[in-house]
């Protein structure tokens, strides 16, 4: 296990990060105690429950299986047989993330499990929706669920009070919505007995962002979260070609440039390809970055068009006003900053860690927004599942925090081609 972490020590990928720190934990852990406490364990305390021990074990003479080559992991797997045939009264497990490994320990016989602790959800599990519909319709929504309902206005909002038996799968800032009777509200308040909705605004009519109107009740759900003052943190997932990106720069213009409520917009996102790296880029860090950052220009070409079609970010002059508004960052130069005041969005977010988004997200100073946005069926970065990375655990751990809110667009708004290369692909 040491040479296999030593192997994988140096570097800047995330293997190499998790390596490093296993390394200087054990260094921690061996620093204070003799040899006879590291036969007979080493102590690990832990928050809450009952501590720990880490056991070395020490033998003398390591043997490993005839039959395969004389690698650490073939020796992880011939000290796991050994110590299976000395302790038949113990379990023991071989744990890892190796697949390889877990294979040859199947074939051998041997229990082999993966790591679980570090998943947001388990694989039966779909991601968090934050959208619930009641498909019956014609006002069956409030006749299935059997609740006392009391409505007022407050604040330029329509309030719904329900009392009775809240459905257990109800969580807060998620949307329900009955489509055929056109009622759409979100979750406020939430209790055992009690429940309290707010009215969504209606953004597919009447009112529109920056222009932009929403063709469905995930996309206006995404739009009242968005231009919602009250919700700090916003995730949208979707497939490619729902819209996440071109609504969230629709919001953001509106917030940014119109309604003044934040003084600068900040894109940012992982600079990960899908295949080989093009080598170092010259230039200042927005021209290093642009080459990823062609989701941006093409929905800002498409923002900016007149009613004649035409765009005019090409147009110098529009490109120098937006310039002191609009700021495109690399997230591996965010560390330390504080960000007032910013509407900061998170594009690609399925490729970072938790720890890196965790980083981004406490960058958030005073009247600041963070929107997440990612497919979590289009991960570039190995190491990382659908359930293990940043973006599902940011949108589990903050799935009861009333300032946050997440939504998973599901049209597809591309084109025929677009939308039969998601079903068929």
């Amino acid at each position: 296990v040491l040479e296999e972490l030593d192997k994988h020590k140096n570097g800047i990928r995330e293997i190499a990060r998790s390596a490093r720190q296993v390394s200087r934990t054990l260094s921690d852990l061996t620093a204070d105690v003799g040899l006879e406490q590291i036969r007979d364990g080493i102590p690990i305390a832990r928050l809450n429950g009952p501590e720990g021990r880490l056991r070395l074990l020490c033998y003398s003479d390591l043997s490993g299986l005839e039959t395969l080559d004389d690698s650490p992991d073939n020796r992880i797997l011939a000290e796991t047989c050994r110590l299976r045939r000395e302790r038949s009264d113990a379990s023991v497990i071989l744990i890892t993330k190796d697949i390889n490994l877990r294979v040859k320990a199947a074939a051998l016989g041997v229990p082999v499990e993966d790591y679980l602790t570090d998943r947001a959800f388990t694989d039966s599990d779909a991601m968090l929706e934050g959208v619930h519909v009641y498909p019956n319709g014609g006002g069956e929504l409030w006749n299935d669920l059997a609740l006392d309902v009391r409505v007022e206005r407050e604040h330029r909002h329509v309030i719904y009070h329900l009392t009775g038996e809240i459905p257990a799968d109800w969580h807060l800032g998620m949307l329900v919505a009955d489509t055929e009777a056109g009622f759409e509200a979100v979750v406020r308040e939430l209790g055992e007995r009690y429940a309290r909705l707010e009215l969504a605004t209606n953004y597919r009519h009447g009112a529109s962002v920056w222009g932009v109107h929403a063709s469905d009740c995930h996309q206006n759900f995404a739009f009242n979260l968005l231009m919602d003052d009250d919700i700090d943190l916003v995730t949208i997932a979707g497939s490619a070609g729902t819209g996440k990106t071109f609504m969230t720069l629709a919001a953001a213009f509106q917030q940014t440039l119109d309604s003044k409520r934040f003084e600068r917009l900040v894109f940012t996102r992982a600079p990960i390809s899908m295949s080989e790296d093009i080598g170092f880029l010259p230039g200042t860090e927005e021209e290093k970055m642009s080459p990823w950052m062609g989701a941006f220009h093409d929905n800002m070409d498409n923002l900016l068009r007149n009613e004649d079609g035409e765009s005019s970010w090409e147009n110098g002059a529009t490109r120098q006003l937006l310039g002191a508004r609009v700021q495109i960052r690399a997230p591996g130069f965010m560390r330390g900053r504080t960000l007032n005041d910013t509407f900061l969005i998170i594009d690609e977010a399925q490729n970072f860690t938790p720890k890196q988004l965790k980083s981004l997200i406490t960058r958030a100073g005073r009247n600041t927004k963070i929107v997440c946005l990612g497919n979590v069926g289009q991960i570039d970065t190995p190491y990382l599942t659908a359930n293990t990375c940043g973006m599902a655990a940011l949108v589990q751990r903050f799935r009861d925090w009333p300032h946050a809110g997440h939504v998973t667009l599901k049209s597809v708004e591309r084109s025929r081609l677009a939308l039969a290369g998601e079903e068929l692909l």
